[in-house]
């Protein structure tokens, strides 16, 4: 059940701590095309690993700048969990990128657009000059993360339930690191919610600026998704042709499951514009802890961890 949220303090402070978890990927035998025979699929889930090396580390960097706005020791300590996770996540898609530079497939033309979007149109001073107070800009760009985790918790959550990835025999190597980063999107689904609701003022400002972040975010990430799925369609080396995305081939892998459906991420912007709208009625959490739990990335790490302390 939804309840409302009128403060900007916390509604639901999470069951356990959230963390950072030391993961090891193996990407030697990883294809290019890792969903056999659907390139398509594959390189719209790739479109992923394009966009989070940057938009993370701008995440971790905008929640510095707002520590010290933090009064609630709680969420304190569970933003710093979400910077530390965060921060992996991006070290760890930029692994995918090399390797997927060392089979012929050079993303460097499309991520370098990426890289200004977040270190100059959003960066620390509003781009061009444009006259907004730096706490303002701050709001602003924390709006954006916010809803930015929306999608990020949905996608997480259909990651993990995805028994049509399952069934196309994908590359296991991609599917536990898609599936060990959707749980941790759903672990700390509220952070950035949180964080936004306790730093962003009174309402209507607070209101209207979370609105504002939606409005923002969806059509700007369906633009670089779409972009950035061409973009890797057509520079694919080992495709017999240059390829194009289409929407029938992308509805198609949808059909088998193995992309969410438009009325799932649709879905996900009007229920985040609820005024008793929280995180935590996303996804399972149970579910999420249980993969961190068994995720051969993660359990290697332990592993060698572990040996590497008594040796």
């Amino acid at each position: 059940m939804s309840t409302s949220h009128p403060h900007p303090e916390r509604q639901e402070p999470p069951q356990h701590p959230i963390t950072p978890r030391r993961v090891s990927f193996d990407w030697r035998e990883t294809p290019l095309v890792w969903i056999p025979g659907e390139p398509t699929a594959t390189h719209v889930i790739n479109v992923l690993h394009l966009l989070l090396p940057a938009g993370e580390r701008w995440f971790v960097k905008v929640f510095k700048e707002a520590l010290p706005l933090v009064r609630d020791e709680q969420l304190l300590k569970d933003v710093k969990g979400f910077m530390g996770q965060e921060a992996t996540h991006s070290v760890q898609h930029s692994s995918v990128l090399d390797h997927l530079a060392h089979q012929g497939l050079d993303t460097r033309p499309y991520t370098r657009h990426v890289d200004f979007l977040f270190e100059h149109l959003l960066g620390d001073k509003p781009p061009f000059g444009v006259p907004v107070p730096a706490r303002e800009w701050l709001h602003f760009r924390l709006s954006l993360i916010a809803a930015i985790e929306q999608f990020t918790a949905v996608l997480g959550d259909w990651v993990l339930d995805a028994d049509g990835l399952d069934r196309a025999e994908p590359d296991p190597v991609m599917l536990d690191l898609l599936r060990w980063h959707g749980a941790e999107e759903v672990e700390h689904r509220a952070v950035a919610f949180d964080m936004y609701q306790h730093t962003g003022g009174e309402d209507p400002a607070r209101r209207g600026r979370r609105i504002l972040g939606m409005a923002v975010t969806a059509p700007v990430l369906l633009y670089l998704w779409g972009w950035g799925a061409a973009y890797l369609l057509r520079h694919d080396p080992q495709l017999a042709a240059p390829s194009r995305y289409s929407l029938r081939a992308h509805n198609r892998a949808v059909r088998r499951g193995l992309l969410p459906t438009w009325r799932e991420l649709g879905a996900a912007i009007p229920r985040y514009l609820r005024r008793s709208y929280h995180p935590s009625q996303e996804g399972s959490l149970r579910t999420a802890v249980a993969y961190l739990a068994s995720s051969p990335a993660a359990r290697a790490a332990a592993g060698a961890v572990g040996r590497a302390a008594v040796s």
